[in-house]
Protein backbone atom coordinates (compact mmCIF):
# COMPACT_ATOMS: atom_id res chain seq x y z
CA UNK A 1 0.00 0.00 0.00
CA UNK A 2 1.21 3.46 -0.87
CA UNK A 3 -0.61 6.69 -0.05
CA UNK A 4 0.84 10.09 -0.90
CA UNK A 5 -0.88 13.26 0.29
CA UNK A 6 -0.45 16.70 -1.27
CA UNK A 7 -2.09 20.09 -1.36
CA UNK A 8 -1.39 21.39 2.10
CA UNK A 9 -0.05 24.85 2.82
CA UNK A 10 -0.51 28.12 4.65
CA UNK A 11 -3.90 29.76 4.29
CA UNK A 12 -5.66 32.64 6.00
CA UNK A 13 -8.73 32.07 8.15
CA UNK A 14 -11.78 31.73 5.94
CA UNK A 15 -9.73 30.42 3.08
CA UNK A 16 -9.87 27.13 1.20
CA UNK A 17 -7.56 24.27 0.34
CA UNK A 18 -7.98 21.02 -1.56
CA UNK A 19 -6.01 18.04 -0.36
CA UNK A 20 -5.28 15.12 -2.65
CA UNK A 21 -4.15 11.59 -1.94
CA UNK A 22 -2.67 9.36 -4.62
CA UNK A 23 -3.17 5.68 -3.86
CA UNK A 24 -1.24 2.76 -5.32
CA UNK A 25 -0.18 -0.84 -4.75
CA UNK A 26 -3.66 -1.99 -3.77
CA UNK A 27 -7.13 -2.14 -5.32
CA UNK A 28 -8.29 1.34 -4.33
CA UNK A 29 -11.91 0.86 -5.41
CA UNK A 30 -12.35 -2.06 -2.98
CA UNK A 31 -11.90 -0.02 0.20
CA UNK A 32 -13.44 2.82 2.10
CA UNK A 33 -11.00 5.68 2.59
CA UNK A 34 -10.69 8.54 4.98
CA UNK A 35 -8.82 11.54 6.30
CA UNK A 36 -7.60 12.19 9.79
CA UNK A 37 -5.48 14.93 11.30
CA UNK A 38 -3.06 15.42 14.12
CA UNK A 39 -2.24 18.75 15.69
CA UNK A 40 0.95 19.30 17.74
CA UNK A 41 0.63 17.71 21.15
CA UNK A 42 -2.71 16.09 20.34
CA UNK A 43 -3.89 12.67 19.27
CA UNK A 44 -5.16 11.58 15.88
CA UNK A 45 -8.58 13.01 15.07
CA UNK A 46 -11.01 11.52 12.54
CA UNK A 47 -11.99 14.08 9.89
CA UNK A 48 -13.97 12.38 7.11
CA UNK A 49 -14.59 9.06 5.42
CA UNK A 50 -16.06 7.79 2.18
CA UNK A 51 -17.33 4.36 1.21
CA UNK A 52 -15.79 2.27 -1.54
CA UNK A 53 -18.20 3.47 -4.23
CA UNK A 54 -18.26 7.02 -2.93
CA UNK A 55 -22.00 7.02 -2.29
CA UNK A 56 -21.73 7.34 1.48
CA UNK A 57 -19.73 9.88 3.48
CA UNK A 58 -19.20 10.75 7.13
CA UNK A 59 -17.71 13.80 8.82
CA UNK A 60 -16.51 14.79 12.25
CA UNK A 61 -18.72 17.44 13.82
CA UNK A 62 -16.05 20.20 13.76
CA UNK A 63 -15.78 20.01 9.96
CA UNK A 64 -19.36 19.30 8.93
CA UNK A 65 -20.60 21.77 6.36
CA UNK A 66 -17.06 23.03 5.66
CA UNK A 67 -15.19 19.97 4.36
CA UNK A 68 -16.14 17.63 1.53
CA UNK A 69 -14.56 14.27 0.89
CA UNK A 70 -14.63 12.69 -2.55
CA UNK A 71 -12.89 10.03 -4.57
CA UNK A 72 -12.10 9.13 -8.17
CA UNK A 73 -11.82 5.36 -8.42
CA UNK A 74 -10.74 5.51 -12.05
CA UNK A 75 -7.69 7.55 -11.06
CA UNK A 76 -7.07 6.04 -7.61
CA UNK A 77 -7.40 9.44 -5.98
CA UNK A 78 -8.93 10.68 -2.75
CA UNK A 79 -9.73 14.34 -2.10
CA UNK A 80 -10.64 16.63 0.76
CA UNK A 81 -12.05 20.03 -0.15
CA UNK A 82 -11.71 22.33 2.84
CA UNK A 83 -13.40 25.71 3.05
CA UNK A 84 -14.07 28.33 5.71
CA UNK A 85 -10.86 27.21 7.35
CA UNK A 86 -10.23 28.10 10.98
CA UNK A 87 -7.00 28.30 12.99
CA UNK A 88 -8.11 25.19 14.88
CA UNK A 89 -7.96 23.25 11.61
CA UNK A 90 -4.18 23.58 11.69
CA UNK A 91 -2.72 20.08 11.71
CA UNK A 92 -0.91 17.43 9.75
CA UNK A 93 -3.53 15.77 7.54
CA UNK A 94 -3.28 12.12 6.59
CA UNK A 95 -5.25 9.97 4.18
CA UNK A 96 -5.87 6.43 5.22
CA UNK A 97 -7.11 3.13 3.86
CA UNK A 98 -9.83 1.32 5.75
CA UNK A 99 -9.93 -2.40 6.41
CA UNK A 100 -13.41 -2.64 4.86
CA UNK A 101 -15.64 -1.19 2.14
CA UNK A 102 -18.19 0.41 4.42
CA UNK A 103 -18.25 3.85 5.96
CA UNK A 104 -16.53 4.43 9.27
CA UNK A 105 -16.06 7.20 11.82
CA UNK A 106 -13.01 6.15 13.78
CA UNK A 107 -9.33 6.22 12.97
CA UNK A 108 -9.02 2.69 14.36
CA UNK A 109 -10.58 1.37 11.12
CA UNK A 110 -7.52 2.47 9.13
CA UNK A 111 -4.68 0.04 8.51
CA UNK A 112 -2.45 2.16 6.26
CA UNK A 113 -1.81 5.88 5.87
CA UNK A 114 0.57 8.25 4.20
CA UNK A 115 3.18 10.68 5.47
CA UNK A 116 0.75 13.55 5.78
CA UNK A 117 0.49 17.08 4.41
CA UNK A 118 0.68 20.13 6.65
CA UNK A 119 -2.23 22.56 6.78
CA UNK A 120 -1.64 25.82 8.62
CA UNK A 121 -4.44 28.35 9.04
CA UNK A 122 -3.11 31.67 10.22
CA UNK A 123 -3.30 35.35 9.44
Amino acid sequence: VQLVESGGGLVQPGGSLRLSCAASRFTFSNYAMGWFRQAPGKGREFVAAISWRGNSTAYADPVKGRFTISRDNAKNMLFLQMSSLKPEDTALYYCGKSTTRIIFTTVSMLDNWGQGTQVTVSS
